[in-house]
């Protein structure tokens, strides 16, 4: 369904609320107009209960295909994004065979997405041991940047890259002025905490991926960019520690952003129950004092951006083990409603909406050079979500759209949920959700 116009009492227009009709034209936003003034073609009247903000820009979805679709793949992936008010997401270079750390890997990933997107989707390229020549190349073709691990990945085939190869890329990407992202883990850390066995207690799993680990690969990501100016970009923060030394390195001027995830957010190590492996993720879901502490780390500007870190993966792969933290699989599936339980949580604390989208979509919009996504403004694209505080979502992971039927969030009862979500002026319909209309986005060079 193709708009004209959205009318609300409610549509976040710059850093305020405000009631207004926006119209659209050939998927961008054309004018704003006062709320009582008609227009002509097809308009969506949203409730009075319900605020209009800018589509979600997920920059952190791990979707998979190809190789691993069974775990997730492009239509189950952007399905759930657009149902839960994502109308962009930027494709991780893991877990897919091949990675994306080639060109001709990159044309694989375009090829398996060609037809099957409900929203927009972007590509992150791969920094692994082998591929330095190949990362200008890359970013030539419009990968929005290049993720590297520096601990194991937990598959063979993105390996991390140790600490002289990690200088390296990142010498490579300062020379084209690219962006690494990092998954900030040491792995020597990791090493030393290593458990002797398996174990059900997710207290044992937390110890083995203790924050030390987080503050030391931090570190290291922080002297690379200021020997080297690149840009860095620290991946799904979990440990608040680390806030001080990012907050100095703001100061001192080196170009780095952080962000963290919905899951870290919303629950706190002291109620996950032992052998519960769908709350497994690395790093880990740590203290609730720790987790408000984030949500300091947010309101204070120190912590940039809030992504899903949407990394599913089948039935057999999450409960192997039989609830061993260590056998099972770790990933949060939490596409479909990561930008409600925001909304959700940051109500509880008095947190503006208006924060919330700014850090679910224009910050993360302007990470990746995406000017025309990420907010309301004449000329960008009319991507919106539609959120109404008076419609509770009881969140069932056997009636998300994600490809397997596990999540963290399932039973979880927020106050508020995603009605529409419209993609370049197209409304998203969960009744057809073949209906596919999304773009293959490239960097804007």
């Amino acid at each position: 369904m193709k708009l004209d116009a959205v009318r609300g009492r409610h549509i976040l227009l710059g850093e305020e609320f405000t009631p207004a009709t926006v119209t659209m034209h050939d998927g961008r936003i054309q004018q704003f107009l006062p709320f009582e003034e008609r227009v002509d073609g097809l308009c969506l009247d949203v409730a009075d209960t319900a605020y209009v903000v800018p589509g979600v820009v997920d920059t952190h979805v791990h979707i998979n295909e190809p190789g691993r679709t069974e775990w997730e793949g492009f239509a189950t992936a952007t399905a759930a994004a657009g149902f839960g008010g994502v109308t962009t997401l930027i494709d991780m270079p893991l877990n897919a065979i091949p990675p994306t750390t080639t060109v001709a890997h990159l044309r694989m990933k375009q090829r398996a997405a060609a037809e099957q997107l409900m929203v927009d989707v972007g590509f992150w390229g791969g920094a692994v041991p082998d591929n330095l020549a190949d990362l200008e190349s890359l970013w030539e073709q419009g990968v929005f940047g290049f993720k590297c691990f520096l601990a194991d990945s937990g598959v063979p085939e993105f390996p991390p890259l140790e600490p002289t190869r990690f200088l390296a890329a990142l010498r490579e990407i300062a020379r084209f002025d690219g962006l690494m992202i990092v998954h900030a883990e040491d792995a020597g850390v990791l090493a030393a905490h290593a458990p002797a066995g398996g174990s059900r207690a997710y207290s044992d799993f937390v110890a083995s991926r203790p924050e030390q680990a987080e503050l030391s690969a931090i570190r290291q990501v922080l002297d690379g960019a200021r020997e080297t100016g690149a840009r860095v970009h620290i991946l799904h923060l979990s440990s608040a520690r680390a806030l001080e030394l990012i907050e100095e390195a703001k100061s001192e001027g080196l170009r780095v952003t952080v962000e963290t995830c919905p899951h870290y957010l919303v629950f706190d190590a002291e109620t996950i129950p032992d052998a519960a492996p769908q709350f497994k993720c690395c790093p880990p879901i740590r203290d609730r004092g720790n987790r408000e502490e984030l949500w300091a780390g947010l309101r204070s500007g120190i912590i940039d951006h809030v992504v899903s870190d949407h990394s599913p993966t089948t039935p057999q792969m999450k409960l192997r083990g039989d609830g061993d933290y260590q056998q099972a699989w770790g990933g949060v599936s939490g596409l479909q409603v990561g930008f409600a339980a925001i909304a959700h949580e940051a109500r509880r604390r008095d947190i503006p909406l208006s924060h919330v989208s700014t850090w679910m979509s224009r910050n993360t919009a302007d990470l990746v050079g995406l000017g025309q996504k990420g907010r309301i403004a004449i000329g960008a694209d009319a991507d919106l979500a539609v959120y109404d505080t008076a419609i509770p979502f009881d969140i069932r992971a056997d009636q998300l759209a994600h490809r397997n039927a596990i999540s963290a969030f399932d039973g979880l009862s927020l106050g508020g949920r995603v009605t529409h979500t419209v993609v370049r002026g197209e409304v998203v319909d969960t009744e057809r959700p073949n209906h596919r209309w999304g773009n293959q986005l490239r960097r804007n060079t």
